[in-house]
């Protein structure tokens, strides 16, 4: 009984972090097409400084509020108070592990899987930073991602 509870709290937090990962990448994704313009080669380069800040801080946030899911979980199973479930968690997100703080042996595995989905959540978030620089510098705009597949298409202007 003790090994479903410790299965199904851990589906959970999977479930919950690739939830809010979608939700908080989705958001973003839509804030960026309504704040670059098609022409987005065009933009300054004080408002593309701007764009790349304000999008890395949203991605932060959202880092910072998964974190803050897989605290709330330890704090209530696991430690007495949220400056140590939160440390914990940061910790273990990070995938720094100090080892200072560690888990009840019953819940330990969770560690594990926390520094897990972190390494993927933050690999997501910094794949969408590198989708918005490449587009900024990306100087040649005959060069698009075609409609109609996942390859690059180039069009030539030879015909």
């Amino acid at each position: 009984m003790l090994l479903l509870q410790h299965i199904g709290m851990a589906a959970l937090l999977v479930v919950l972090t690739l939830c809010l990962q979608c939700a908080g990448v989705t958001a973003l994704i839509s804030w960026l097409r309504t704040v670059a313009s098609d022409d987005i080669q065009k933009l300054s380069m004080s408002y593309s400084a701007a764009l790349v800040m304000r999008a890395t801080i949203a991605i932060i946030i959202l880092q910072g509020i998964i974190i803050l899911l897989w605290a709330s979980c330890y704090r209530r199973l696991c430690f007495p108070s949220w400056n140590s479930a939160f440390y914990f968690s940061a910790a273990s997100y990070s995938t720094v592990g100090y080892g200072d703080v560690v888990l009840p042996l019953k819940w330990r595995l969770l560690g594990p899987l926390e520094s897990i989905m972190g390494v993927m959540m933050c690999g997501i978030s910094v794949s969408l930073l590198f989708a918005l620089i490449t587009r900024l510098v990306h100087k040649n705009p005959e060069l698009r991602i075609g409609a109609d597949s996942d390859e690059p298409r180039k069009r030539s202007s030879y015909g």
